[in-house]
């Protein structure tokens, strides 16, 4: 896949925040792209740049386009003509099938906040401790669209 050197000698500008996102900006356009692994995700506003740089990655390194982006990473995509729309449903029924929740019963609050996590002292076992971190690490990601969690995911951490 394209490295950094690759993208820069292009006129992209690595993002000082993100070292797989690359951006071409000036007044009145934008184009970023995003490399994950294998993927690499292309979007903007100059669709002569999209083409001509999606042409450049074929010639190079024989990519395949999939088309308009509809998932990516556990986020399904999803557009109209005035807005984007960013869903993981999928992800959460992925995460409740893995501990066993699938058919749990909905509540109205997401947290009881009476309940005191840490009444025991007794030494939890490495196996509970490491899918106990696994699912607050996938928790901490689904705060991506689910704005009201964050406050829970913390305590839980």
């Amino acid at each position: 896949m394209p490295n950094s050197i690759f993208l820069i000698s292009n006129n992209y500008t690595c993002s000082t925040t993100d070292h797989s996102l690359f951006l071409i900006h000036d007044h009145h356009h934008i184009i970023t792209l995003l490399i994950y692994v294998d993927d690499i995700v292309l979007t903007g506003n100059h669709s002569k740049e999209i083409t001509r740089i999606t042409d450049l990655f074929h010639s190079t390194f024989r990519i395949k386009n999939l088309g308009n982006l509809t998932y990516f990473l556990g986020l399904e995509v999803s557009r109209n003509s005035s807005s984007i729309h960013l869903c993981q449903q999928n992800y959460v029924l992925d995460i409740l099938l893995d501990i066993g929740m699938l058919d749990s019963t909905p509540v109205p609050t997401a947290m009881v906040f009476k309940h005191n996590l840490s009444t025991s002292d007794a030494l939890l076992d490495d196996i509970v401790v490491t899918s106990f971190r696994c699912l607050i690490a996938k928790l901490i990601y689904l705060t991506t669209t689910c704005h009201d969690i964050p406050f829970i995911v913390h305590h839980l951490s």
